[in-house]
């Protein structure tokens, strides 16, 4: 089944193979007989005989992948040795169509690969595999090894050692601990014919046909039956990426709290987008659980309700309007203001300098109207061509929506693409030099990122300052089930310095006016616990209003079989202290195989 993860992989094995492992550090090849498979698959993560050619390794197919570039087979040794850490099972990387089939007895001969998916880069573990082979076929029609259960007494509730610091915090070095470590666990089941059984949905089915499951029923789990991700010490170890063998189309299309009924059973595989994963000779049954999306209170008169939504890179052509408008009509209630990020210019990713986005930003306005929504208006400032990162071309930025009937914006002449905002004092209030403005656009803690977005709003006679933010991603760091434990989160040290930006301003606000009203919300790409948070809340100048939920309830995102929180709206302390406020992240998105963004909205609703 061609997806997103196998067709990466597979170009990058043929290039691996070529080129020999990208994980070890070859010798001459030896000449190894009377090899089992676990002698190859040995008892760390690298094996023994990687860069040397093996002779009639002996095994059962079990499965074969005849599809994209990353074809082969996996084998399975029908007697295996009484060491748990020595996986009984290996791939066999053939790059045209295998011509074995499931339950040959065979022995193949070839050279051992350490394989890392995504490049030694990426910092991800490495697959061993069994590369140029010659394949011999003993015997026909044999018994596949009976699958491993993987299940909540198998699974240990410690995630990864810790690296070796020798090594620059590589585990790859180190004796396997499947008892210890659940991704040692799951490592000594590389290649193994495997199987989980009434497994709930954790991730929703993605378009590249893959979800997530869970084989730990309880493991922080919460209404709407996701796994929720509490702290960088709460890996959720029962989590577990299903993929299929089978045709595309007959991928069940699941949504959290579905449950696959029965067995799901194949090879345990492990690729770069997610690690360890089941690629599903057998898939069980789908049964639904029912989940529907959520609408919020509607705001009283008296409240003023503000929400962030990311819109995904919406543009013009894209046919999601209609969905957005109605999900912001009738499961938002119409906030106030709206931040949208991801908004697009007027030809998406056509790269020619293109940088308004009046027709993007109003085709979703007339599509509110339409959905029985106010008319709102709308206040942005463009930035300067492919300065911004994100899709090239597409000059992402945010965008407010206001209700004219309801909040009013204050204009103040000076804001643009390259002119930093400031904050100054008028009749013992803070005002914005301009609104709306952009903060400190030419400090380097923006390069290649979206500039936040500053405007001033009065309700009922009051002012609040918000801060529009979507902070810089998280590309490039490194996964949980990477070789290095813990895994490095390069991606912090920009965010850290554009949290610091923004507390920075939302400080020269207070020192002005200690009990203005000021909001900085967005897409923060980063979690409630994180650094990144502790920044921007400083000492008190923000507190993230996401905290005010059960922790249970505490996500915006699904990434991997993690409800986790990215999208956040902080407030100073005169929001805060009212105690009068009222937070909801509306999931509406994340949770669902068809949705039209992969953030859920966040509202707050407070009286100034």
């Amino acid at each position: 089944m061609p997806s997103r993860s196998s067709a990466r992989l597979a170009a990058l094995t043929v290039a691996a193979v070529c080129s020999a492992a990208s994980a070890v550090v070859l010798t001459s090849p030896a000449h190894a007989d009377s090899v089992r498979i676990h002698d190859v698959q040995g008892t760390t993560r690298i094996s023994p005989f990687a860069g040397q050619k093996v002779t009639d390794v002996p095994g059962v197919v079990t499965a074969t992948r005849t599809y994209g570039s990353s074809r082969g087979f996996w084998i399975q040794d029908p007697t295996p040795d009484d060491n748990p850490a020595t996986s009984e099972g290996v791939f066999v990387f053939t790059s045209s169509a295998p011509k074995v089939a499931v339950g040959d007895s065979v022995t193949v001969t070839g050279t051992v690969s350490e394989y890392v998916p995504g490049g030694a880069s990426s910092g991800n573990q490495s697959v061993t595999e069994i590369t140029k082979p010659t394949i011999t076929t003993v015997s026909t029609g044999n018994a596949v090894p009976a699958p491993v259960a993987i299940d909540e007494d198998s699974v240990p509730d410690t995630y990864a050692p810790q690296g070796d610091t020798a090594a620059a915090g590589s585990i790859n070095g180190l004796t396997l601990d499947p008892s210890a470590y659940a991704l040692d666990y799951y490592e000594s089941l590389e290649g193994m014919n495997v199987q989980v059984e009434d497994t709930r949905v954790v991730t929703a089915t993605d378009p590249y046909s893959e979800l997530w499951v869970t084989v730990k029923p309880w493991e922080h789990r919460n209404r709407r039956g996701g796994t929720v991700y509490g702290s960088y010490a709460s890996q959720n170890t029962g989590r577990l990426q299903i993929q299929s063998l089978g045709a595309t189309a007959d991928f069940p299309k699941a949504n959290v709290g579905d449950t696959l009924e029965g067995a799901t059973t194949g090879p345990l595989d492990f690729n770069q987008f997610g690690g360890y994963t089941l690629v599903a000779s057998k898939l069980g049954t789908l049964e639904s659980g029912g989940l529907e999306r959520e609408t919020t209170q509607k705001q009283s008169s008296r409240e003023l309700a503000v929400a962030t939504y990311n819109v995904e890179n919406l543009d013009p052509s894209d046919a999601t309007f209609d969905k957005h408008a109605a999900a912001i009509v009738n499961n938002l209630q119409s906030p106030d203001i709206v931040s949208l990020e991801e908004i697009q210019d007027n030809n998406g990713a056509k790269d020619d300098g293109t940088v308004d986005a009046s027709q993007t930003v109003n085709k979703l306005i007339d599509a509110i109207v339409a959905a029985g929504g106010p008319k709102y208006d709308w206040r942005s400032i463009n930035p300067v061509n492919d300065q911004d990162g994100g899709e090239p071309g597409g000059n992402i930025r945010q965008v407010f929506l206001f209700n004219p009937e309801r909040v009013s914006f204050v204009d103040r002449a000076g804001g643009d693409s390259t002119t930093a905002v400031g904050v100054t004092k008028v009749n013992g209030k803070a005002q914005l030099t301009a609104s709306p403005g952009r903060i400190d656009p030419a400090n380097a803690a923006w390069n290649s990122s979206r500039k936040p977005l500053a405007g001033e709003f009065v309700f009922r006679g009051k002012t609040v300052f918000v801060i529009a933010n979507h902070l810089n991603s998280k590309g490039g760091d490194q996964g949980l089930t990477a070789q290095y434990q813990p895994p490095v989160r390069s991606s912090e040290i920009q965010r850290h310095a554009q949290a610091t930006e923004v507390n920075a301003f939302v400080k020269d606000i207070l020192s002005v006016q200690k009990n203005a009203n000021v909001i900085a919300l967005g897409d923060m790409n980063d979690f409630e616990f994180s650094e990144t948070a502790k920044i921007l809340e400083g000492d008190g100048e923000l507190w993230s209003a996401i905290k005010s939920l059960p922790k249970s309830e505490r996500y915006t995102y699904d990434y991997q079989g993690n409800q986790q929180v990215l999208d956040q709206i902080l407030v100073s302390p005169a929001i805060r202290r009212g105690c009068d406020f009222e937070y909801d992240s509306v999931h509406i998105n994340s949770e669902f195989n068809d949705q039209i963004s992969d953030h859920d909205p966040q509202v707050l609703r407070f009286r100034p």
